[in-house]
């Protein structure tokens, strides 16, 4: 009952970190120690389990997939986008109260970098090549202009398959994929208020996303682990452009609702109550990480 309590704890943190632009539940997974478990249960919804399912082999449809890890790690994730879209309204503070709650992400963010880094055995020149080639490309995808989309099926579709493949991925945000795709606020809200016209479409697109992908994410790490952690560290540190708390950030009214559009770093000129709320929050968001990678490796350990 005990190790349920704690999946369901770390699914929790991996919806809470889901839900925000820039941070990505697939990084959290890591730094909680459960990555890998989590690749090899989605990748046991097999051929051979579908033609169980087919053939109507209950016993053996229920017991080859690894319900026993996914379904308490499922509950805290569905939990933790309720709570942060009806309880917590986290679209609505990142635009209301941005320096605080960018510094807690850019905080969360740093933490999982210098603990992926801590992952690496030895430095060398592939090394920098292939967090080099991460952070480049980073920086590729955080600075692509959000642009406006159809809220046809077939889109929303594609959207949930997009945003799943970046959000099993470590590094990569699935929310901020949403959010350049333009629907990261249709997607909250259908969440928090059960509309299932979004919902069903983007959930077979989030299943087609996850039979998919994490297959070959999960050759990629079989192969080259090395290689696939470096340039996630990368990525990571290319983000944290988009991440910055001070930014000077335009929007458009699209369907009577303000969205984002452009986002631009700067230094603070002076010293103000928004920059010590910030720089606490970067803090926070770091000791938050820290803990929580020392809590994952003692269960790995």
């Amino acid at each position: 009952m005990i190790d349920k309590v704690i999946l369901a704890a770390k699914g929790f943190c991996m919806g809470a970190a889901d839900v925000v632009p820039g941070v990505s539940g697939g990084t959290m997974a890591f730094i909680l120690g459960i990555y890998r478990q989590l690749i090899d249960a989605i990748r046991s919804f097999d051929l051979v389990w579908l033609q169980h399912v087919i053939k109507l082999e209950i016993k053996p449809a229920l017991e080859k997939p690894h319900f026993a890890f996914l379904i308490p790690l499922v509950i805290g994730l569905f939990c933790a986008l309720l709570f942060f879209t009806r309880v917590i309204p986290l679209p609505v503070l990142l635009h209301t109260h941005p320096e605080p709650i960018y510094g807690l992400f850019f905080g969360l963010i740093i933490g999982s970098i210098i603990t992926l880094v801590a992952e690496i055995e030895t430095f060398n020149f592939r090394t920098i090549f292939f967090i080099s080639v991460g952070t480049i490309s980073g920086l590729f995808i955080v600075t692509l202009v959000p642009v406006t989309t159809p809220d046809t099926p077939l889109f929303i579709f594609l959207s949930g398959m997009i945003a799943i493949t970046a959000m099993i991925l470590p590094g990569i945000s699935g929310s901020f994929i949403l959010l350049i795709l333009h629907k990261y606020d249709t997607i909250l809200n259908a969440i928090g208020h059960f509309n299932f016209m979004i919902l069903i479409p983007f959930g077979f697109g989030v299943l087609t996303g996850l039979i998919v992908f994490s297959r070959f994410l999960g050759w990629l790490l079989h192969k080259y682990y090395a290689a696939t952690l470096q340039i996630i560290i990368g990525i990571l540190i290319g983000s944290l452009w988009i991440i910055w708390p001070f930014q000077d950030r335009k929007y458009i009214e699209v369907h009577e609702k303000e969205r984002l559009i452009s986002s631009t770093p700067y230094l603070p000129e002076m010293w103000h109550d928004n920059v010590t709320y910030a720089l606490l929050m970067m803090l926070f968001g770091f000791v938050v990480v820290f803990v929580m990678y020392l809590w994952g490796k003692k269960f790995r350990n």
